[in-house]
């Protein structure tokens, strides 16, 4: 190959990998899924960073999976239409030829479903080390917790590590919550329980109970709000605290008596996926239903095609169209 042949290779490598995107999975794991004050991290947790914008959360609430969405951005525009032109055709429940709120809300929240199922087969991949299909307790700690004998109780004789030592023992409570044929592993379905335990109900009741246990101080079963903002709530500036107070006053306690009680500390702790999808859906038309008359027409959504799923002019090379998994029932 000649010198100039070796500079063009090059700098067409150079322009193939700016253009590529990475989305990025927000993998549920014990490590990453709960925010300082113990609540559950939201589906939408990174749609806005710091004021900015992430149009990879709108692009994986439309397909559902990371990797389509990092597909999407490497698509000339034209492609990317046809494609979309395909989802909004399933989107469409009732062939009007055009999207309203609900059939939009549904498409979501199956979406949200989808990523869930994509991020715990990830991360299950990498934790069944003998790769059998089932996840061990062993397994489990040995990857995430570098603990290689599970009879070696180590790392809780350690003073400081204190939170390695609760997180430990919630993976092993929800573990075994998520085990529910008892027989010592977990498989893709149980194993997604254990990594999404908010977004199952069989599990609710365990969160519950760690969350009481973490919060709970004089153990009558509700959680005030001196016992909500914890220990750490006291360094706190007043600012902060007014903020707290308002949000245990407004959002949290419903029924205004003081107190949350156990539906109340769920609806703290757990974040739901209906009210992000709305909140989603309430953006996405703001964005494209140009007419303002509450739907998106075909056009309206192909118009926009950038904020549903993104596309890049860029050579994309024969991809796998894996548009057969949308045929499933909403």
């Amino acid at each position: 190959m000649t010198g100039w042949m070796k500079v063009v290779v090059v700098m067409v490598l150079m322009v193939a990998t700016v253009g590529v995107k990475a989305h990025t999975h927000h993998l549920h794991n014990t490590h990453k899924e709960r925010e300082e004050d113990g609540t559950r991290t939201p589906r939408d947790h990174d749609h806005y960073v710091e004021g900015k914008h992430n149009t990879e959360f709108d692009h994986e609430a439309i397909l559902g999976s990371t990797k389509e969405a990092e597909e999407y951005d490497q698509l000339p525009a034209s492609e990317a239409k046809r494609r979309l032109e395909i989802l909004l055709l399933k989107m469409d429940r009732n062939n009007d030829k055009s999207i309203d709120r609900t059939e939009l809300q549904m498409w979501i929240l199956r979406s949200f479903r989808m990523l869930s199922e994509e991020e715990s087969a990830e991360r299950m991949e990498e934790v069944d080390e003998d790769e059998d299909g089932y996840v061990t307790w062993a397994e489990y700690i040995s990857e995430t917790y570098g603990i290689t004998d599970p009879s070696d109780h180590g790392l809780l004789q350690e003073e400081d590590k204190t939170e390695e030592q609760k997180l430990l023992k919630e993976d092993r409570q929800l573990f075994n919550a998520a085990d529910q044929n008892i027989d010592g592993r977990l498989d893709d379905k149980e194993f997604l329980a254990f990594t999404h335990p908010e977004e199952n109900p069989d599990m609710l009741p365990i969160i519950l109970q760690q969350t009481l246990d973490e919060k709970d101080a004089n153990k009558d079963g509700l959680i005030d709000f001196q016992e909500y903002i914890g220990e750490s709530g006291q360094e706190k500036d007043r600012e902060w605290l007014v903020t707290e107070k308002d949000k245990f006053d407004q959002d949290y306690d419903r029924d205004t008596n003081g107190v949350l009680d156990r539906e109340e500390i769920l609806s703290w702790v757990v974040p739901t996926n209906e009210d992000i999808a709305e909140d989603e859906v309430d953006h996405l038309f703001g964005a494209a239903d140009d007419d303002g008359d509450g739907l998106l027409s075909f056009l309206e959504v192909l118009d926009h095609h950038d904020v549903f799923v993104g596309s890049e002019a860029t050579d994309y090379g024969d991809h796998l169209h894996n548009l057969d998994r949308f045929d499933d029932e909403l």
